[in-house]
């Protein structure tokens, strides 16, 4: 177990390389993590040391647990007669965003973690920047693939140790930043902040050939308004999740056609299906799956799964391809609101939300109705003055009447995970205690 915070994302770098070394099995266990947590981590993956770098023990780790810290690694004389890691060694156990449910245990293989990488000059990825920016934490599926790209890219790899706009704006200047990744929630905040006019000013964004967003889908307005402040970078989503990687598609979003994340380069390793795994023609919605290029990962304990089929991976997510290529996520298939005869989409009325010029961000949940079986309902962060009734006024050109919120909660902030996505099993619990109306 190798427990982190997001200040030391160099020693954790260290650290998981010589877990790895050393043939043992990473398993990042967040400084952020609550007692409950962190025992159902470690009972889970049956880990039996904890490599520790901070001042305080992480609370509820097991009686028995061998505990090493810096100190205690200083004394031990390097070993460069080890044997090599196998290939099909297991290397790391990450644990999915949880953000529904329980989070469940990925096994990734050493060949999985190095897939890609190449000693190659000219096939190093990021050659067009002398260095890439992220705040990623550590110990997320984004942050490992950091990670990765600062061991295996062209580029220097920056790391702000925790988000903040005006911090992560200065550093685009101080080293001359060439590419830029975000999720979704620090592209929200960073485009509402300050900081980004004083950034114009120095010139500091005109650096900037590559902002790449994950972990989560990009609304629509907010991809707009990051080609606008990123005039000279292209835009990117890049589409994959904590049990596909390093499977990923590289989708260029264009401003023409926002409706879609992008058209990736190859259609080759993504897949639309029915329910049953048949494929489906070009334009209809389906099923997504990616096809991992390396040993698959797979769930701890399970033998068999649903979600990898060979070397397909189950995504969870509803989508299209249109007829020239573009890809269309319509939602997670556990997020449509089956209201009536309808079914809505939570991105739709997400990214609708997201366009009026005083919500700074968003989030949309179904509840449960006596008569309609689900409804929709928005909880929204917005500058002071907007009103529900307004809102929903607004809404009236951008959706249609059953996918327009039943209610509309207001609230500072949203409820998010260390990796930024929105846990929206917190905001149904959030509306069964304290707005049970919201429920009826």
């Amino acid at each position: 177990m190798l427990h982190h915070g997001t200040s030391r994302w160099t020693e954790f770098a260290v650290a998981f390389l010589a877990v790895l070394r050393a043939g043992g099995v990473a398993v990042p266990l967040s400084d952020r993590s609550a007692p409950a947590a962190t025992e159902y981590v470690f009972a889970d993956s049956g880990a039996r040391f904890l490599l520790h770098g901070g001042p305080d023990l992480p609370a509820a780790v097991p009686s028995g647990t061998s505990v090493l810290t810096e100190s205690d690694a200083d004394g031990h004389p390097a070993r460069p007669d080890l044997p090599d890691p196998a290939p099909g060694d297991l290397a790391q156990i990450l644990y999915t965003s949880g953000t529904t449910g329980t989070p469940k245990a990925v096994g990734a293989r050493h060949a999985n973690l190095a897939h890609g990488c190449t000693l190659d000059e000219r096939r190093r990825p990021l050659r067009h920047s002398a260095a890439f920016l992220h705040a990623f934490p550590v110990g997320t599926n984004a942050g490992q693939t950091m990670l990765v790209n600062a061991l295996n890219a062209h580029a220097t790899c920056v790391t702000a140790p925790q988000f903040t706009p005006a911090r992560f704006l200065r550093l685009l200047s101080e080293h001359g930043i060439g590419s830029v990744f975000l999720v979704p929630a620090m592209a929200i905040e960073l485009l509402a902040s300050p900081a980004l006019a004083d950034a114009t000013t120095s010139g500091a964004r005109d650096s900037v050939r590559l902002v790449g967003s994950t972990a989560a889908a990009l609304p629509q307005p907010v991809a707009l308004a990051l080609g606008r402040a990123f005039p000279k970078a292209q835009i990117v989503n890049y589409y994959t999740s904590t049990e596909a990687a390093p499977a990923q598609i590289t989708l260029l979003f264009d401003p023409a056609r926002p409706a879609s994340l992008g058209r990736p380069a190859s259609l080759a390793d993504l897949r639309v299906t029915t329910a049953e795994g048949l494929p489906v023609p070009a334009g209809r919605a389906g099923e997504l799956w990616l096809r991992a290029p390396a040993a698959p990962r797979a769930y701890l304990g399970e033998a068999d799964s649903e979600v990898f089929q060979g070397s397909w991976v189950r995504m969870g997510d509803l989508g299209r391809v249109d007829e020239e290529g573009f890809l269309h996520l319509l939602d997670r298939e556990r997020d449509v609101v089956k209201s009536g005869a309808h079914k809505v989409s939570t991105l739709q009325v997400e990214n609708a939300l997201h366009s009026h010029p005083q919500v700074r961000d968003a989030a949309v949940v179904g509840v449960p109705h006596p008569v309609l079986g689900s409804v929709v309902t928005a909880v929204v962060v917005a500058d002071a003055g907007l009103t529900a009734a307004a809102l929903r006024i607004f809404l009236l050109d951008h959706l249609a009447v059953h996918e327009l919120p039943a209610t509309v909660l207001f609230r500072d902030a949203l409820p998010r995970n260390e990796g930024g996505k929105v846990l929206k099993r917190d905001l149904r619990r959030l509306l069964a205690h304290d707005h049970p109306e919201a429920t009826l």
